[in-house]
């Protein structure tokens, strides 16, 4: 993301946010397998979020080889995919819904952010302390599009809100500069890459659920069901070892920072490893489901609700089925 030189491994760890070209290593053949070696994408810049990725990849936890590869500066989210240059791609189920309403062939085999990450975030002096209290004020948020701006919709509506009740001002990545000089009275953000690269920069703010019962389903491991269909044992490994990836994290975080050295460039200089050790605690409680449990799996009900829910804010052209978007059956 485009922030402070002092906050760039930060700034860039929200999965959904800006793009780069950052490679990572070539995968570790952990067995023989045949056929191609599947591609997993693994949206924009290389960092500490998606070190599962690392771990799994360099603990052979996928079981076969498997290619880790970032998108390219301009590359559209699940162009990939669609074109077959991917067979994996890690991105929100509330994207992945967007998309499958508009005809792609796109289905959840695992979930890799249990917990929804986007918050409202003011300042800490701010009276704000529910969405309701908006009303009236100037929001920031990156642009219309993705988690931040489907968030925010959300947020609005189980606070009997319209956008008509608030002025949403398109920032870009400057939630900092926007909140500092008041040019905003509350900012949409990511609690794992937003939230703390306030705190490394010395900004108190204070962050606020969207709501009691917000449905969306944020990042997974996506496939189409063609490939899927194809190819149900790669499939299965590569969810499987994602989830395994994920469990290794949450239960050595030093450890997943240490081999993701040689995954994210500049991750070895102390400073960046401070933060990227902050982003990681606030990431592995996202891996954990409410009872603590690391399992990948997804919930056809929230499914249903986030259908219902996004077609009502107008997120949706059309209801999508949650059969048709997500399955467990890769992770047995």
């Amino acid at each position: 993301m485009r922030r402070l030189l002092a906050l760039v491994m930060v700034c860039a760890l929200a999965l959904t946010g800006c793009a780069s070209t950052g490679a990572t290593p070539a995968p570790s053949a952990t067995t023989a397998a045949s056929g191609p070696i599947p591609v997993v994408g693994l949206t924009y810049i290389p960092n500490i979020q998606f070190s599962p990725f690392y771990v799994a990849d360099q603990k052979g936890l996928f079981g076969r080889p498997v290619k880790l590869r970032h998108h390219g500066a301009s590359e559209g989210l699940f162009t990939a995919l669609v074109t077959g240059d991917e067979q994996f791609v890690v991105a929100g189920g509330d994207e992945l819904l967007q998309a499958r309403a508009e005809g792609v062939d796109l289905v959840a085999v695992a979930s890799y952010y249990r917990r929804y990450p986007v918050r409202i975030i003011v300042p800490a002096d701010s009276t704000v302390t529910t969405p309701a209290q908006l009303k009236g004020l100037r929001i920031g948020l990156p642009g219309k599009y993705g988690e931040n701006w489907f968030g925010l919709k959300v947020a609005l509506a189980e606070a009997g809100l319209t956008e008509a009740d608030v002025t949403i001002v398109e920032i870009g990545y400057t939630q900092q500069a926007a909140l500092a000089t008041k040019r905003v009275d509350a900012v949409i953000g990511f609690v794992n890459g937003d939230v703390v690269a306030l705190d490394v920069a010395g900004f108190a703010t204070r962050s606020i659920e969207l709501g009691a019962d917000v449905p969306l389903v944020s990042i997974c491991l996506i496939t189409t069901k063609a490939y899927a269909a194809q190819n149900p044992a790669v499939v299965k490994a590569v969810a499987k070892g994602t989830v395994a990836g994920m469990a290794a994290v949450a239960a050595d975080q030093p450890g997943a920072v240490a081999t993701s050295e040689a995954y994210v460039p500049g991750l070895s200089d102390a400073s960046a490893k401070a933060t990227a050790t902050a982003v990681l605690a606030a990431t592995a409680q996202l891996f954990r489901a409410s009872d603590g449990t690391v399992t990948g799996t997804l919930d056809q009900s929230q499914w249903q609700r986030m259908s219902d829910r996004m077609v009502a804010a107008g997120l949706l052209k059309q209801p999508v089925a949650p059969v048709d978007a997500m399955t467990n059956a890769y992770l047995g």
